[in-house]
């Protein structure tokens, strides 16, 4: 898959990577796509005989291109945004959450896992769990600029032990 995708940066994001999946994740893959058409085309020639192939491009500016299947017993969905993979909110989001797991370890993921495994999607699970508070997805964002110790007290003043 990386590529047939390698013209696009792939970066695999979502929750298998952070060992936060459960049995009906998906694996995101984000990609950097200038020429939304020709991203459309390398999805289609690459992906439509996959099972439950699906390509959704929306004509309001900003929106990406995604496609959709199922192989290897897993759900794939591939995003084509025309942002650097670094600017788009998906990976924005996976890098935060990667920080927050690397110093909190089993125990914040452990959480995070209980809390989706009763409907939450990722986000509100850390935003829950951190006291967050407003939109999560927005709140999870502001965490970025934090550095590795403003993080750890978070954590701490939520009730997880960080490894500084």
């Amino acid at each position: 898959m990386m590529t047939y995708l390698a013209q696009y940066d792939p970066h695999i994001a979502g929750t298998p990577p952070l060992g936060l999946d459960l049995p009906t994740s998906d694996v995101d893959v984000l990609c950097c796509a200038h020429d939304y058409a020709a991203f459309a085309t390398t999805l289609w020639s690459s992906y439509s005989n996959e099972a439950d192939f699906s390509l959704r491009q929306w004509t309001t500016q900003g929106r990406p291109v995604i496609g959709s299947f199922t192989a290897h017993d897993w759900r794939f969905e591939i995003f084509g945004h025309s942002k650097a993979v670094r600017h788009q909110q998906g990976w924005r989001h996976f890098v935060v959450e990667r920080r927050l797991l690397t110093l909190a370890g089993a125990e914040l993921q452990k959480a995070i896992l209980d809390k989706r495994i009763s409907g939450l999607k990722t986000e509100p699970a850390f935003a829950l769990l951190l006291g967050l508070k407003g939109d999560p997805y927005r709140a999870i964002l502001d965490l970025e600029s934090h550095s590795d110790h403003e993080l750890a007290l978070l954590l701490a003043a939520s009730g997880f032990k960080a490894r500084i």
